[in-house]
């Protein structure tokens, strides 16, 4: 006798989509269902809540006892309102404008070190641009010990005006708190 082949195994089709009256849903409707039934848990525990809290007293919150800061920020923080902070100020903002420089007061590019750039904004006031970098002086010794001997040794012990731009800020904020 011969063998007959071997019987091949069946094929598997794909679900059909729902059709009125099988009782198999589609996964778009199953997610309807699934949402509207969300819907109304959330519907009832909302209310639940409303009954669980029902008791407490609020008093009205007035948002101008919470809100402290300006509605509409300003992009720039105001000048300091002190001699010595606003030369401070101007000389953070000569250096972010010219750059920095190591060695010298002033290179050859209009870069600035920390006392040029407070030089440059004193206007030739030498008792404002002696009281600026003795607040500065400050400002670093606070920040990074009384090992460091003067502004200008700070200023060269960096490689790149990051840092010295930086202590102007705080300089400018230390000499406005000092009323300088």
């Amino acid at each position: 006798m011969a063998a007959s082949p071997p019987a091949a195994p069946p094929v598997q089709m794909p679900p059909a989509p729902a059709a009125v009256g099988t009782g198999r849903l589609s996964l778009d409707a199953r997610m309807a269902a699934v949402e509207a039934a969300m819907t109304v848990r959330l519907d009832e525990a909302a209310v639940a809540h409303e009954v669980r809290t029902a008791h407490i007293h609020t008093d009205p919150v007035d948002l101008a006892d919470i809100i402290t800061v300006p509605l509409t920020p300003t992009l720039q923080p105001p000048l300091p309102a002190t001699p010595v902070a606003a030369l401070l100020e101007r000389a953070r903002a000569r250096m972010e404008d010219d750059g920095w420089c190591a060695g010298a007061l002033t290179d050859e590019s209009g870069a600035v070190c920390l006392l040029g750039a407070i030089r440059k904004e004193a206007g030739g006031d030498r008792g404002l641009e002696a009281d600026a970098a003795a607040v500065l002086l400050d400002a670093i010794r606070r920040e990074f010990g009384d090992d460091v001997d003067s502004v200008p040794s700070f200023n060269d012990a960096h490689g790149t005006g990051r840092i010295p731009v930086r202590m102007l800020g705080r300089a400018a904020r230390l000499a406005d708190a000092r009323g300088l």
